[in-house]
């Protein structure tokens, strides 16, 4: 099994507003960037479409080490989603669960592969973290 590291990142200009998300996917030494932006959006929906486009981009099932700097998306991935799911995609309080269609979407993305999630602290000069955020702006960009 092929194993990939994933770099993502989402931005938005407004929020909502313009928004682009990014992902850097490395495979041993081969390298892909992908990007794209929507033109009403927020933040988190661009940062769970990075993830989503990213895994989506993988040919084959892999073993991914996705590195996120979304606590939305890591805790949201690794923790709630389970009770989401449990409770026919309400929270806790009984609230539709925001973004839901997106969370299926990467719930079912993650499924054809063995995935660990990774929070990074973004912006604190983390290489690829950068290169997903610029890649996320130029999305942003794309939709200008």
């Amino acid at each position: 099994m092929s194993k990939v590291h994933i770099y993502t990142d989402g931005a938005c200009k407004g929020n909502p507003g313009r928004g682009g998300w990014g992902a850097l996917l490395v495979m041993g030494e081969h390298e892909k960037e992908i990007f794209g932006g929507e033109a009403a959006t927020t933040n988190n929906r661009m940062e769970l479409k990075a993830v989503i486009e990213a895994l989506n981009a993988l040919n084959r099932s892999c073993e991914v080490i996705v590195h996120t700097d979304s606590q939305y998306v890591q805790k949201g991935i690794s923790e709630w989603i389970h009770g989401w799911k449990l409770r026919g995609w309400k929270t806790a309080a009984k609230e539709p669960v925001k973004n839901a269609d997106l969370w299926q979407a990467l719930d079912a993305a993650q499924a054809r592969h063995q995935v660990e999630w990774r929070w990074v602290r973004g912006h604190n000069g983390h290489v690829e973290n950068e290169r997903a955020d610029a890649l996320a702006n130029r999305g942003v960009e794309a939709v200008a």
